[in-house]
């Protein structure tokens, strides 16, 4: 994956000459001056010393270490590394994935504003623009099927500022075109931010296909040990410089310096990481479709998945994360992960470890926009570790026939 040379002699002070698998390893690196140790060490100072004279020093300025809310060393270093990562001029660090997309919204939208909003999106996302951004801000936001690029022409308006969608939606797995939207959005003065989280470097870069902004919940594949939080976003320059002023200094949704030490020690493994999440995710998902005691299967790498076409345009792989159901009601559901012996029932995804979460039909916001299967049954998303494909598939087998009983030849 990636198999991009270097266009120069590589130099790890110089991110650009370095493949992706290089970048992973040196960009944002900052050996220590004082002991010579050649990882970026922890930094937990809140506050750095001010120059002899700081009667000029701008005490919103994110990119001088005098103050650990605006900006510090390791925080500094994990932007870095992660504009090197998506190929982005810069990147603003949060505490948290939800505080990354709120940075973006409240820096870039303002009262009468209106926005086109993917109707499969985040939870947090989905009530930010459905109750608090409308009614605390008079932020008006159209819900559209983001994969029929007419219905999102069709909801765009004058004072339309942003078109926001995710590249794979959770949990539905319906994929957005983000070229095709971001042309939308530029034709009518609009920006594109996307939502990247299940598809991390070198999987995709969506500035690289127009999108403005690109967000990640750091927490996930980025990290990959179900460890630390966080958040970033990723952009040019000037749009990030604003952000980081309005909502990093203003509103402070900082990560701590440890966090983000965490987050740069575990994004060195993502090329290693991902191959093995992609090709193992495969697996599963080709046995799940073929059991019929498997109701449905949401996942872009099956053929019989409505954006696989262009997720194997888009994309370098389908992602980690699936949905499916077993042919049941939800008590049935339940019992299938109660059985499950390998793989934990537990939130978030990207982890080492494979995880599993049942959701029953009409639990989220939104979810009258789910495909029909997915308000039949409910559905569990899966998202895919490190393990060995055998033994996961292995354990999914056993709690089929422990729950349903094993299939009849």
């Amino acid at each position: 994956m990636d198999s991009r040379k270097p266009a120069q002699r590589p130099d790890r002070k110089q991110p650009a000459s370095l493949s992706f698998d290089s970048q992973a390893v040196h960009a944002g690196n900052s050996p220590d001056a004082t002991t010579g140790a050649i990882l970026t060490p922890i930094v937990m100072s809140n506050s750095y010393q001010l120059p002899d004279d700081p009667s000029a020093l701008d005490w919103s300025d994110s990119r001088t270490l005098f103050y650990t809310r605006n900006s510090g060393h390791n925080q500094m270093c994990l932007e870095r590394k992660l504009a090197a990562l998506e190929r982005g001029e810069d990147a603003a660090v949060f505490s948290t994935g939800v505080a990354a997309l709120h940075a973006i919204f409240f820096t870039f939208l303002k009262s009468g504003d209106h926005v086109v909003v993917s109707d499969v999106t985040y939870e947090a996302v989905a009530r930010l623009f459905r109750e608090l951004l409308p009614q605390r801000y008079g932020i008006e936001a159209t819900f559209v099927d983001i994969s029929d690029l007419a219905a999102v022409q069709a909801a765009m308006r004058p004072n339309t500022r942003l078109v926001h969608a995710e590249t794979i939606a959770n949990p539905t797995t319906k994929v957005a075109d983000v070229r095709a939207l971001a042309a939308i959005a530029h034709a009518r003065g609009a920006m594109l931010s996307i939502d990247a989280t299940f598809t991390p470097p070198p999987m995709f870069r969506g500035l690289e296909h127009g999108a403005d902004f690109v967000a990640h919940a750091l927490t996930k594949y980025i990290n990959g040990h179900g460890d630390a939080m966080g958040g970033a976003v990723i952009g040019r320059a000037e749009l990030v410089r604003q952000l980081k002023n309005d909502a990093l200094v203003d509103v402070g949704g900082s990560i701590s310096p440890f966090n983000a030490w965490l987050i740069m020690r575990g994004s060195v493994t993502l090329p290693l990481r991902l191959s093995k999440h992609l090709s193992t995710a495969q697996r599963v998902a080709d046995f799940l479709d073929r059991d019929p005691r498997v109701a449905f299967v949401a996942f872009p790498g099956l053929t019989s998945h409505p954006q696989h076409d262009l997720a194997s345009r888009q994309f370098e792989g389908y992602g980690a994360v699936m949905a499916f159901a077993v042919d049941g009601g939800p008590e049935l559901q339940n019992r299938f992960v109660a059985n499950l012996r390998l793989i934990v029932s537990a939130v978030s995804l990207g982890h080492d470890v494979s995880l599993i979460v049942h959701v029953g039909k009409n639990a989220r916001r939104g979810s009258s926009a789910y495909p029909d299967a997915f308000q039949t049954y409910g559905h569990m998303r899966l998202s895919i570790g490190l393990e060995d494909p055998a033994d996961l598939i292995a354990d999914i087998k056993a709690a089929l026939d422990d729950t349903l009983g094993p299939v009849v030849a």
